[in-house]
C-alpha cells in the first residue's frame, strides 16, 4: 500500500566516506583532501545561508581562510540566529571528571542514542573532534561554567552515565553565539565576508550541474535579488515548525533546504522528529510557540506523577508514598536521565492513564524539593537560576517552592538534507551543515549535542571538505542573465504572484494551525499506519485550499510578512506530506518515529533492522517523490535494542 504514495528509485551510497580503522579515518581522509593555496582562495567566493553556530562559525572560518564569504540571514541580526535560544550546554569528550568518558564513548553513546540508524563514520568524527571545540569557544572567551579550582565544570544529559557537558548557567547557546558571532564580525570588518541580513533565500541556482547561487527577497524592500559564487552552504536549521506549535522560534522555517529539495537536492528521513520531555506545558488555544526547560534540569529534578488517576491534589499535599517516580521505576539504570525520545513517550503513556497533572492533565511534575535539600537553594540557583526565573515569569508559580509541571514538545529534527561524508549534498557545489543535514544523529538526538554538531562542522569539518571541492574553482563566472539565473528569478516572482493574487478569506496562520494539529495528531509522538494514510489526505485536502483560499495581505514590493509566513506555509505542506510518507514506509519504530504497531511488550520501541537499516533519501517528484535507501553497516558496534533500565 505505501507503495501507492511514492516510487522506489535506486540504491545511494556515500562514496565520500572513507574506510580503515575508525579513529583513523578523518585524519587520513583530511590528509587526502585537496588544498587551496592561499592566494587562490581570494579569488573563490561562497554564499553561506545561515548565521547560527553552522552558519557564523562557517563564515568565520572560511573568511579567516581568505575565502570570498557573502552571508545571508533572516532576521535582523546575526546573532538572533535560533542558536541562541539552545540552553543546557554542548558535548565533548574531554573526559575532566575521570568517570570513564572517552572519544569511543561519546561515539557509542551518539550511535545507541540515535538507535543505530546514523553513520558510524559521521558519529565517530563528530566524538573526535568535540575536544577541538571546547579549546576554540575557551579561546574566544565563552564563559563556561568553572570548578572552585579554575577547571570547567561538567554535568550530565539524558541518554549518558558520565559527565561531558560543558555549560554556562542555562546560556550556553546565547554564549557560544556570542563568540562565533564575534569571530563573523571580525571578518566582516576585514573584508573577507559580506554580511547580508532580511534576506530571505527563496531558490537554488543550478548552472550545469553545479550549485551556483541563491534567489533571496529584500524582505525591507521586497527586492528580488539573485547572487552567484563557487559553491553555496546551507546552515538553515531544523523544520519542527511544521507542527506550528514547537520550541522553535517563529521564524524557522524549512524554506531554504526546501526549495534546494525542489531543486533535486536529496531530503533524508524526514519522519526523524524529536519531542522533547521538558517543556512548559500549552495553556491556550492563544499560543503560537512553546518554551523549553533545558534538559540539564533532570539532572537534579526528580520526575513524578501521583500514583491515582484523577488525583488533582496540590502537589505538596501529596505524600511520598502516592507518588510515582516513573522514570526512576522503569529506567533504574539512568533514572530521570532517559533520552528524550523515551522520557516523552514515558509522559504521554502516564497522561493518557489519567495521573496527568495542571489543566487538562497535560502535564507532569519536574520537582526539586529533594536537591534543594540536599544541596541548598543558593547552589540549585547558581545552576539553574535563569530558566527557574524564566518558568516562573511565564507560569506564575515559583518552582523553589512547588514542582515545575512540564509536557513533551516539538524540538529538533534529526532529518534535513542529504549529505554525503564531505557534506555535499548529492547536487555538486551544495554543502550544508548542522541541522539543515540529515546530521550524524541518527532517529534520536541526544541532549547538548546539537551545538557540539553546529560548531564541528563549522569549524572544523566544512573548511576542510569545501577545499577539496573548491581546488577546482574558481568555476566560471554566472552572469545575471545567464537562463539558469534568470529561470530561478522568475520561479520565484511567478510563486510570489501566485500567493498575492488568491486573495482567499482565510489567514496564513489558520492554514498553519490546521496543518500544526494534524502532524501533532498523526504524525507526532506515536504513529499508526491507519492515522498516517489519514493525515495524508487530510494534508492534500488543505494544501488544496490553501492555493484557492489563502489571504495574502499588503504588496510583494515592500515589508510583508503575511507573505513571508505564506511562502513558508506552503512549503510546510508539501514536507508534512513526505514526513507522513516517510513514517508510513517505515514501518518500525526508532527513536523519535515511534510506529504503535511496532513495540514490544512493555511499550519499548522495536527496529527491524533487517527491513530498515537504511537512510531514506527522499527525490522531489512533481507526481511521487522517489525514495532511494543508503543501506546503513557497522563495523565497529554491534546493532543491538537499546536498553537504559
Amino acid at each position: 500500500m505505501t507503495l501507492d504514495y511514492f516510487t522506489l528509485g535506486d540504491d545511494i551510497a556515500d562514496t565520500a566516506a572513507p574506510g580503515g580503522p575508525i579513529e583513523k579515518r578523518w585524519d587520513l581522509h583530511k590528509f587526502n583532501l585537496k588544498l587551496v593555496n592561499p592566494a587562490n582562495r581570494r579569488k573563490i567566493k561562497v554564499i553561506i545561508v545561515g548565521t547560527g553556530l553552522a552558519g557564523a562559525s562557517a563564515a568565520a572560518t572560511l573568511g579567516e581562510a581568505g575565502y570570498q564569504v557573502v552571508s545571508f540571514c533572516y532576521q535582523d541580526s546575526p546573532r538572533r540566529a535560533h542558536s541562541i535560544a539552545a540552553q543546557g550546554g554542548i558535548n565533548a569528550a574531554k573526559g575532566y571528571r575521570n568517570d570513564g568518558d572517552s572519544i569511543y564513548r561519546l561515539f557509542y553513546d551518539t550511535v545507541k542514542g540515535g538507535d543505530f540508524r546514523s553513520r558510524e563514520s559521521n558519529s565517530y568524527r563528530l566524538a573526535q573532534v568535540s575536544v577541538n571545540i571546547i579549546d576554540q569557544c575557551v579561546a574566544q572567551g565563552v564563559p563556561f561554567a568553572r570548578e572552585y579550582g579554575g577547571l570547567l565544570d561538567n554535568r550530565s544529559f539524558g541518554g549518558v552515565q558520565v559527565s561531558r557537558t560543558f555549560y554556562a548557567r542555562g546560556q550556553t547557546g546565547q554564549q557560544l553565539l556570542i563568540g562565533a558571532y564575534q569571530a563573523f564580525e571580525r571578518q566582516v570588518a576585514a573584508g573577507t565576508v559580506e554580511d547580508n541580513t532580511r534576506h530571505e533565500m527563496l531558490d537554488l541556482i543550478m548552472v550545469d550541474g553545479r550549485a551556483r547561487g541563491v534567489v533571496v527577497r529584500d524582505m525591507v524592500t521586497g527586492e528580488i535579488e539573485t547572487h552567484t559564487a563557487d559553491a553555496v552552504v546551507l546552515a538553515t536549521g531544523g523544520y519542527g515548525n511544521v507542527y506550528f506549535l514547537s520550541t522553535n522560534a517563529m521564524g524557522c522555517n524549512v524554506t531554504a533546504s526546501w526549495r534546494a529539495h525542489r531543486r533535486g537536492a536529496y531530503f533524508g528521513n524526514p519522519c526523524y522528529t524529536q519531542i522533547h520531555p521538558t517543556c512548559i506545558p500549552v495553556s491556550g488555544d492563544y499560543q503560537s510557540k512553546l518554551t523549553l526547560m533545558s534538559e540539564s534540569l533532570r539532572n537534579d529534578g526528580r520526575i513524578w506523577v501521583p500514583k491515582k488517576a484523577g488525583d488533582d491534589r496540590h502537589p505538596s499535599q501529596i505524600p511520598e508514598e502516592e507518588r510515582d517516580y516513573y522514570l526512576e521505576r522503569i529506567y533504574p539504570s539512568f533514572g530521570n536521565l532517559v533520552p528524550r525520545d523515551i522520557a516523552s513517550r514515558a509522559a504521554k503513556y502516564q497522561c493518557d492513564d489519567g495521573k496527568g497533572v495542571g489543566p487538562g492533565g497535560l502535564g507532569v511534575y519536574l520537582d526539586f524539593a529533594s536537591a534543594i535539600e540536599r544541596l541548598g537553594r543558593d547552589a540549585v540557583e547558581a545552576k539553574y537560576g535563569n530558566l527557574f526565573d524564566m518558568y516562573a515569569q511565564i507560569t506564575g508559580e515559583d518552582p523553589y517552592s512547588q514542582p515545575m509541571r512540564i509536557y513533551p514538545a516539538v524540538h529538533y529534527t534529526m532529518g534535513g538534507l542529504w549529505v554525503d561524508y564531505d557534506l555535499q549534498s548529492n547536487l555538486q557545489g551544495l554543502f550544508v551543515t548542522g541541522e539543515a543535514n540529515f546530521s550524524d544523529q541518527g532517529a534520536n538526538r541526544l541532549g547538548a549535542s546539537a551545538l557540539m554538531q553546529g560548531l564541528a562542522d563549522g569549524y572544523f569539518v566544512l573548511p576542510n571538505t569545501i577545499a577539496n571541492y573548491l581546488a577546482s574553482a574558481p568555476f566560471e563566472p554566472v552572469a545575471d542573465d545567464h537562463e539558469a539565473v534568470v529561470e530561478a528569478r522568475n520561479a520565484v516572482t511567478e510563486r510570489i504572484d501566485k500567493l498575492m493574487s488568491i486573495q482567499g478569506n482565510r489567514t496564513v496562520d489558520s492554514f498553519h494551525k490546521e496543518l500544526g494539529n494534524i502532524m501533532w495528531e498523526y504524525c507526532g509522538m506515536e504513529r499508526t499506519e491507519e492515522g498516517l494514510i489519514k493525515a495524508i489526505g487530510l494534508i492534500r485536502e488543505l494544501k488544496a485550499e490553501f492555493w484557492t483560499n489563502v489571504k495574502v495581505t499588503g504588496a510583494p514590493d515592500e515589508l510583508n510578512q503575511t507573505l513571508e509566513r505564506a511562502g513558508r506555509v506552503a512549503d510546510f505542506f508539501e514536507l508534512g506530506e513526505l514526513m507522513c510518507i516517510d513514517a508510513l514506509n517505515r514501518a518500525e519504530s526508532c527513536g523519535g518515529h515511534f510506529r504503535a504497531e511496532s513495540q514490544t511488550e512493555d511499550g519499548e520501541a522495536m527496529r527491524h533492522d533487517d527491513q530498515f537499516a537504511y537512510v531514506a533519501a527522499w527525490e522531489f517528484g512533481d507526481e511521487k517523490p522517489v525514495l532511494h535507501k543508503e543501506n546503513l553497516e557497522y563495523e565497529f558496534i554491534e546493532m543491538k535494542a537499546r536498553s537504559y533500565k
